[in-house]
């Protein structure tokens, strides 16, 4: 009987190796995890570069008392007494200066000389003398000034704010509203106020006094192209202000901010200041004021 061999097997031995997948998994992961390490590395460096924060402040209110007068002389600050029996100018005089402008509004003859005298004060360099007798400098001048003795301007003289003449009237009535500025229209026995101007109609009082008016900061328009736009504003009120005189009332808050700019700018003392003037410019979603120069007494 005859018997066979069986064939043999042969065995391979088993081969590892890296196939594509892994390849493009591998590089992958290592683009991901490189990518992390980088947003991680920039957050930690955004971190420590950080300035440190301001330290917390309690709001600051500038409070000042201007005087002088204005046909007084730029170089004195001192205040001699006089033995002469004191003639009060009603026009220049701190508390008839208050009284007057509520006069203004209750005495319908006098509204536009007033209120124009009230915001375009006018120095004179010589000839008549308007002043106190007395309230002077060592040498017997007055000093320069508005509101008696003492020196400097007040700020409804000293300071002059630009809008831009090019923006539309939406973003005008943006800009007044975010700093909270009133306008007001003097017409014959009242005046006529608006606020809130952004909205369409604003809101509007009618006011036949001038009882506490006297305090608020106001300005009226001494040139430019935005006069026109309040005009369109007391429109959308229904009311037709093209002839009559305007003026802008300033909220205390936003009075601070424009004083402690001024004192900023060159930190000078609101007594040595003739003009400061300021500009309204777009921050982010909101506007701020500008100081863009100043000008000195001394």
């Amino acid at each position: 009987m005859a018997t066979g061999i069986a064939p043999q097997r042969t065995t391979r031995a088993p081969v590892l190796r890296v196939t594509r997948f892994d390849l493009v998994s591998s590089m992958m992961s290592a683009i991901a995890g490189g990518l992390v390490l980088a947003v991680l590395g920039l957050v930690l460096m955004w971190i420590f570069s950080r300035p440190p924060s301001p330290a917390a402040t309690g709001e600051l209110e500038l409070i000042e008392l201007p005087g002088g007068e204005e046909d007084g002389a730029i170089d004195e600050t001192l205040k001699v007494e006089s033995p002469e029996e004191l003639s009060q100018d009603p026009s220049l005089a701190n508390d008839d200066q208050e009284s007057e402008i509520a006069e203004v509004l209750d005495n319908v003859m006098e509204v536009s000389d007033k209120a124009t005298q009230m915001s375009q004060p006018t120095f004179s360099s010589g000839g008549e003398h308007h002043g106190k007798p007395g309230s002077a400098n060592g040498t017997g001048r007055a000093p320069l000034g508005a509101g008696g003795p003492g020196a400097g301007l007040g700020r409804e003289d000293r300071w002059f704010i630009s809008f831009n003449d090019k923006g539309t009237v939406d973003e005008y009535a943006r800009q007044l509203e975010f700093f909270g500025i009133q306008l007001g229209a003097l017409v014959p026995g009242k005046l006529v106020q608006i606020s809130k101007v952004a909205q369409k109609p604003p809101s509007k009082v009618t006011k036949t006094t001038g009882k506490g008016m006297e305090k608020i900061l106001r300005f009226n328009w001494q040139g430019g192209d935005r006069r026109r736009a309040d005009v369109a504003l007391f429109k959308r009120a229904a009311h037709n202000a093209q002839n009559e005189l305007i003026l802008h009332f300033y909220p205390s808050e936003t009075e601070n901010i424009l004083a402690k700019l001024e004192l900023a700018y060159r930190n000078r003392k609101a007594t040595e200041i003739r003009r400061t003037y300021f500009v309204v410019r777009s921050e982010g979603s909101g506007y701020k004021f500008v100081v863009t120069r100043q000008t000195y007494l001394r």
